[in-house]
């Protein structure tokens, strides 16, 4: 065997990546994930509890049904023998089910409502299980905001998201992504700063998935 097919022989998906929240942020995500050749991971698993609806237009751009889950729509698009196993899900998760949070990587991309509590749950339980942990810290802006990208120990508290998580015990290795900008602020969400969220969200759940898989 020739040091090429070596090489690419080791090149293969490992470990594996919760991606919890399939909305429009998560999708993105997760679609970005998937694409991954050379590597990325070997499993995906999609939990979100929501069923796609008129206005999710992302989703219906990529020919998803409505009233269809949003998860199971993920493993439909991907199709049948995709090379990486999905794992579709069509739960929220809640300190009832949180156990069905599973992998090397856990990436939170909720929305709607106060997803505080469950989010700094989530992270524990990840934290527990030695998964290593990566979330949002407001999507909000027009495109031309900085997509800070730092662990929640180098973030001051003026961020309402990172204060809560602090207060909460979470101080140290876990990631936070974002724009800064929050539901209080006046900008809304646009779909360009989402794609350079999740473009940086998948890079470094790719850092994080070799941390974890190759023992960095």
């Amino acid at each position: 065997m020739s040091n090429i097919e070596k090489l690419e022989n080791s090149k293969i998906p490992r470990g594996e990546v919760s991606m919890v929240g399939l909305g429009r942020l998560g999708l993105r995500t997760a679609l970005n994930l998937i694409q991954v050749h050379r590597g990325g991971p070997d499993r995906v698993y999609a939990i979100d509890g929501q069923k796609i609806s008129v206005d999710d237009l992302i989703f219906r751009m990529y020919g998803a049904d409505i009233n269809e889950y949003k998860v199971d729509f993920l493993k439909r698009f991907a199709g049948e023998g995709f090379h990486k196993e999905i794992i579709p899900i069509n739960q929220n998760i809640n300190s009832e089910n949180i156990e069905l949070i599973k992998g090397d990587v856990v990436c939170i991309e909720i929305a709607g409502g106060d997803t505080l509590k469950t989010s700094s749950e989530i992270i524990k339980y990840a934290h527990s299980q030695k998964a290593l942990t990566i979330s949002t810290m407001g999507v909000f802006g027009l495109g031309e905001e900085e997509i800070i990208f730092k662990d929640i120990s180098e973030l001051e508290n003026d961020n309402p998201i990172v204060e809560f998580l602090k207060n909460e015990g979470i101080k140290e290795n876990h990631l936070l992504i974002g724009t800064g900008k929050l539901i209080r602020d006046w900008e809304p969400v646009t779909p360009y700063t989402l794609d350079q969220i999740s473009n940086i969200m998948t890079q470094e759940i790719l850092k994080l998935l070799q941390k974890k898989t190759m023992g960095l």
